[in-house]
């Protein structure tokens, strides 16, 4: 069957009108079609799948499988043999094909490997069109009938802060969409611009719709507040960063806007919409996310997972089957206040940026990094927390506009020294970093980077 956004979008609407049974149903069956898509044009899995058993209707079946070993075997990963890791890595070595079509039928996104491992990913159009319907779907779910006449009005203007000079995500996307009838309502904005000429190209753009990490969302809600930066946008989404409710509520203020996110990753751009209740509802008829422990054993709601395991229904041409993405989550145990009834979920942080320690008596010691963010104390702008060495952090802090340096910095090296008192790491030392929060090679700022 060959999906074309209408047809998912009404697939969708029926699924959700019969109800959570017929959903589930909807995911077995794409599941099992999958698999044996993937068994059939996959070489890898064609091996990998040697002794499972023809039909597949329970994820549990299958082996985990890692983008460090997908990578690996590239070549035999894909279903398309026309496609090898050698063309493709020409392929995205040339900043000028950001945004075509590799052999005129896939797009190709790059990850940057901030967790160590660097990923070349191709969308083909059937998961192009899962991912804008959800996304409709997504916006439609989020807007009210004035919101939607107000963007309208505008044009529909919508600027995103994306990272460029590469194959990431975004600026594929961005790149694609400039090419056709939508370049003059949709403007990208370089992360690596500096900051007072975004602001003066915003105020100028005026847009209506603002997405992008997360991290810049928060300076530019600080630029909103201090009347330099002065847009009025309906909807605000801070992507790929998590940041804590204090931080949602922080742009929300500044903006006057409604401020919406979702759980998306490269490797499956459709899997969860935020709610109100800043819960995120799985998409579960396209895609299957399995919250496990460490030994990948299936963890009951309620309990925070150690990583996640996704599976991508829609990509043929790279099966994304029981993979994991190194996310911890959280699945909520009773239905969400919100009224949505598919399966509700937090994102806790991604076990990879755990930070661990020793006692000194040599107890093992692990901290979420959850539980080093301090964008709630007054003065912060943007911090990050990065462990030096096994016994000592360094903290990267950009104060909010008018605030007092020195004075954030007691408040922020407070409630980290507590921290680690409480865990009884009162001999680990916290030292102020001479430069600013950095970014990563593909723009994103992470507020955790343990010890490598």
């Amino acid at each position: 069957m060959s999906e074309g956004i209408l047809s998912v979008l009404l697939d969708t609407r029926r699924a959700r009108r019969k109800g959570l049974a017929a959903i589930a149903q909807r995911q077995r069956d794409r599941l099992s079609e999958m698999v044996a898509f993937a068994r059939a044009n996959s070489p890898y899995y064609h091996g990998l799948y040697e002794h499972i058993p023809q039909r597949v209707q329970d994820p549990a079946m299958l082996p985990v499988v890692s983008k460090q070993t997908l990578m690996l075997h590239f070549d035999e990963w894909v279903t398309d043999r026309e496609v090898t890791i050698e063309t493709v890595r020409a392929f995205v070595n040339s900043p000028d094909l950001v945004g075509e079509r590799f052999l005129g039928k896939y797009s190709v996104a790059t990850t940057s490997g901030t967790t160590g491992a660097p990923g070349i990913f191709l969308l083909d159009q059937r998961n192009w069109a899962v991912t804008l319907a959800f996304s409709l779907r997504m916006m439609m779910g989020w807007l009210n009938v004035a919101d939607i006449l107000g963007i309208l009005a505008s044009g529909g203007r919508m600027a995103l802060v994306q990272a460029t000079g590469g194959h990431f995500i975004g600026a594929t996307g961005i790149a694609a969409i400039r090419k056709r009838r939508l370049a003059r309502s949709i403007r990208a904005f370089p992360v690596q611009m500096p900051l007072p000429d975004m602001i003066a190209e915003l105020n100028q753009f005026r847009p209506v719709l603002l997405a992008g990490y997360a991290s810049v969302m928060v300076l530019l809600a600080e630029e909103q507040e201090a009347g330099r930066l002065q847009i009025q946008p309906v909807l605000v989404l801070p992507t790929s960063e998590g940041l804590s409710e204090d931080g949602y509520d922080r742009i929300a203020r500044a903006f006057h806007a409604n401020v919406r996110t979702a759980y998306v990753a490269t490797e499956c751009l459709f899997m969860a919409i935020g709610c109100e209740r800043g819960w995120h509802h799985v998409n579960s008829d396209w895609v299957v996310l399995e919250p496990v422990d460490a030994d990948y054993r299936p963890i009951r709601p309620g309990e925070e997972s150690h990583t996640v395991l996704v599976s991508n229904l829609a990509n043929r041409i790279q099966p994304i089957l029981r993979y994991e993405l190194g996310d911890r989550i959280l699945l909520r145990p009773d239905p969400c206040l919100c009224g949505n009834p598919l399966p509700a979920i937090r994102v806790r942080g991604r076990s990879a940026d755990v930070l661990t320690f020793s006692t000194e008596p040599g107890e093992r010691v692990s901290i979420p990094p959850l539980a080093f963010e301090v964008d709630h104390i007054p003065g912060v702008g943007l911090s990050q927390v990065v462990q030096s060495t096994p016994t000592s952090l360094l903290v990267r802090l950009r104060p909010a506009a008018g605030a007092d340096p020195e004075r954030v910095w007691q408040a922020v090296h407070g409630e980290l020294a507590r921290l680690l008192a409480e865990h009884g790491l009162g001999h680990v030392s916290i030292e102020r970093a001479a430069e600013p929060p950095q970014p990563s090679f593909g723009g994103k700022y992470r507020t955790v980077i343990p010890l490598t």
